[in-house]
């Protein structure tokens, strides 16, 4: 890629994806690296600004991340977040120190400086409210740094150095409940940095078209087609870029929601709007049976990856030859996944982390590893894919084998995809409700992005029709989020939930309870498993 990169440095932060998402929000493109890159390759990246996250260590112990003087001295802006504002300093020769008071939460701070044209706080009010999150304090600045900002309990809240571009923010910006966040990282990257933001989906659509016309060549392409956004926005990619050359291979691997499948066949068939080849293999009883016993998710999220790939394999020799293998890989993926910065792995996905040692093709294409899941859905509409497929809810690859705590069975199979149906239903109905009552282009304030019911493990005494009962219990799931990277639960009126308890319990065999679940992202994912 040619265009304009601002690298964030990962030492460990719970945010190193939010910040590399809002500076794509400012049409900049970025990437995630370890702190542990060398200072040549950094050189070699031609980068216009470069963004220090935050982490957990203090930078004055011994073995702390941290970076050589070199990277201040680069001639390249460099912006420090919290922890990576206390290691500049720390670098560069000011002092850092365990504060009196730790600071956690909503804080108010008052803006001293920096605020003239091309200013980091330009635009920003003298007061305004920030996220800190921080044991250790800047108690004194580098040379050459100036206090910008500062709170009741910490002397230091930014500090810059203009001349060389240097700035330390001991505040997350990047998060929402930091007012004026955007802004200042606006000012970072198009103003100090200089960015011009050529960073769009029109042209990232285009110039991937062109990229995998010149890789495939007269090169045929086999893809893994789940019918989830991911997937089918690179199945339109790759659609676009070389036709019928592209073969779709839909596994319905009985872990899709309810009639999914006849769903992805009615899209992307014979009889759906995309010049390609569509196959779908019904490997249902195989994947039961790679399944049983296995109770820990990581094990069961490799067992479904690797037989995606063996379907493929054995797919691509019925086929004749076949010489890319393309997934619908996206950025979060890859860095939840280990692979793009210094962050505790969370998960692995089948489509990064899953991959088996051997695989039967030349190679892998991911057209959308570099895209973050809202620039995935911008890119589908660049490509004229139906509203209703791009804004449909993420489907994790593994299906409902990680929405069925412990072992998956064809009846917990059955039992999820029935509570998940009515849950799905009832939700719809109450924004429909609603909008007929209110502005029907709108949405109710309560409607989450994402929404599912996961079967727990749980199994617990009941009573239905004056007998008792022994039955699972339904975990429902529904959280607001902008890039669900952080996420919050839905507040869904109770009547509804009311409703689908009622529903699930009457019509769903096996089950007798309906728990709310009300954890944020982080400290939970939005997936149970």
């Amino acid at each position: 890629m040619t265009q304009e990169k601002i690298l964030v440095l990962d030492f460990g932060g719970q945010y190193n994806q939010l910040v590399a998402r809002r500076v794509r929000e400012c049409n900049v493109y970025c990437e995630i690296a370890s702190y542990k890159t060398p200072i040549d390759k950094i050189k070699e990246m031609k980068l216009k600004g470069i963004i220090l996250t935050g982490g957990p260590n203090s930078c004055y112990e011994e073995g702390a991340p941290t970076y050589s003087k070199e990277l201040f001295e680069l001639g390249i802006p460099v912006l420090g977040l919290c922890y990576g504002a206390q290691l500049m300093s720390h670098v560069l020769g000011g002092k850092v120190e365990r504060a009196a008071n730790r600071e956690y939460g909503k804080t108010k701070v008052y803006v001293d400086g920096g605020t003239g044209k091309n200013g980091l706080f330009e635009g920003v009010p003298a007061e305004t409210v920030v996220w800190m999150s921080h044991f250790d304090y800047i108690s004194k600045t580098a040379p050459g740094f100036k206090i910008l900002a500062h709170t009741d309990n910490c002397p230091v809240a930014a500090a810059g150095d203009s001349e060389k571009g240097l700035y330390a923010i001991q505040f997350h910006p990047e998060v929402l409940h930091t007012e004026k966040g955007k802004e200042i990282l606006f000012n970072f990257v198009r103003k100090i940095c200089g960015c011009s933001g050529d960073w769009r989906m029109d042209s990232f659509v285009e110039t991937t078209i062109k990229e995998i016309r010149a890789k495939v060549g007269n090169g045929r392409v086999l893809l893994a087609l789940s019918g989830g956004v991911d997937s089918s926005v690179a199945a339109g990619l790759l659609s676009r870029a070389i036709g019928k050359q592209l073969t779709c291979v839909f596994v319905d691997h009985g872990l899709l929601r309810k009639n999914e499948g006849d769903e992805v066949e009615a899209v992307f068939g014979p009889k759906g709007q995309f010049d390609l080849n569509f196959i779908r293999v019904n490997a249902q009883e195989r994947y039961y049976s790679k399944l049983a016993g296995v109770e820990e998710p990581e094990r069961k999220r490799k067992i479904i990856g690797e037989e995606f790939i063996r379907v493929f394999e054995e797919e691509a020799k019925k086929i004749g030859a076949v010489d890319f293998l393309a997934q619908g890989t996206i950025y979060p993926d890859v860095v939840e996944s280990g692979l793009g910065g210094e962050s505790a792995v969370i998960k692995s996905h089948h489509n990064v982390g899953g991959l088996p040692d051997f695989v039967d093709f030349k190679e892998i294409i991911e057209p959308l590893r570099n895209l973050f899941k809202d620039e995935v859905r911008k890119a589908g509409l660049e490509l004229g894919l139906p509203e209703k497929l791009v804004f449909r809810q993420p489907f994790p690859g593994p299906g409902l084998g990680i929405r069925i705590i412990g072992e998956v069975t064809a009846e917990k199979v059955r039992i999820v995809q029935d509570a998940d149906f009515i849950y799905r239903d009832e939700i719809a109905k109450a924004a429909e409700k609603w909008k007929q009552e209110n502005d029907p282009a709108d949405s109710p304030a309560w409607m989450p992005d994402q929404y599912f019911a996961a079967l727990t493990n749980m199994r617990s005494v009941g009573v239905m029709g004056d007998e008792r009962t022994y039955d699972y219990a339904v975990a429902l799931r529904a959280v607001k989020t902008i890039d669900f990277m952080t996420a919050e639960a839905a507040e869904i009126p109770f009547e509804v939930l009311q409703k689908v308890m009622s529903r699930i319990i009457n019509e769903v065999r096996g089950v007798n309870r309906v728990f709310y679940d009300l954890t944020s992202k982080p400290p939970g994912t939005i997936e149970l498993e």
